[in-house]
């Protein structure tokens, strides 16, 4: 079956916003990577794992093949790039406080999120298919940074993170749906993720747990 390809105003953006969280998710990754006393090489796999893993797994579900990290240079580079900076300017990265390092995290989830749902739709996977994907895209990276570390992935266990990134996806879709421009939905969409993920670590907001 051919998969239709997405429209010129589409794929720029979500080229933007895969560009942008790739980068910042790069830093993330290899931020993890040094707090796990990892060497060179293991900061570059984990900043290219959290970077680029969701879209892979987004790309292979809707039959964008080869995934983008592999067909187009940019995306290798701009990770590899992230992860070298980090770890060439660890003391100053090091002076980054703490909060902006959630604001940068939040970014990242938002521009994925966006960047999830709107290829999505573009590839003509239904609505609520295409919110998943986007939430897949946000928090793909970052699970397989932290199984890579042997830890519990923080997508299950930390304040609203994986359902900040849903909320942004469906703001998308919801806004395509009723006519909005694919960069409207996109600023609405990121903008809610956005706003949701820091107001949830500023309150401490938490979904339902069972104990």
């Amino acid at each position: 079956m051919t998969v239709p390809a997405p429209n010129a105003k589409v794929a720029a953006l979500v080229l933007a916003a895969d560009m942008a969280g790739t980068f910042l998710f790069a830093i993330e990754g290899a931020l993890a990577a040094i707090h796990g006393r990892l060497d060179l090489l293991g900061i570059m796999v984990l900043s290219f794992a959290t970077a680029l893993g969701g879209g892979v797994a987004r790309d292979l579900l809707i039959g964008a093949v080869p995934p983008n990290a592999i067909r187009d240079w940019r995306y290798p580079v701009i990770a590899f790039a992230g992860g070298g900076l980090t770890f060439l300017a660890l003391p100053l990265v090091q002076r980054i406080p703490p909060e902006a390092i959630i604001v940068l995290d939040a970014a990242g989830l938002a521009l994925f999120a966006v960047a999830g749902a709107e290829k999505a739709l573009a590839f003509g996977i239904n609505p609520f298919v295409a919110i998943l994907l986007g939430t897949i895209t946000a928090v793909g990276g970052g699970t397989l940074r932290d199984v890579l570390l042997a830890h519990v992935p923080s997508v299950l266990r930390i304040d609203v993170y994986a359902s900040a990134a849903m909320f942004g996806a469906a703001v998308v879709v919801a806004g395509r749906r009723i006519g909005f421009s694919p960069r409207t939905a996109g600023l609405a969409g990121g903008l809610g993720c956005f706003v949701l993920r820091l107001v949830s670590v500023w309150q401490h907001w938490n979904l339902p747990r069972a104990f």
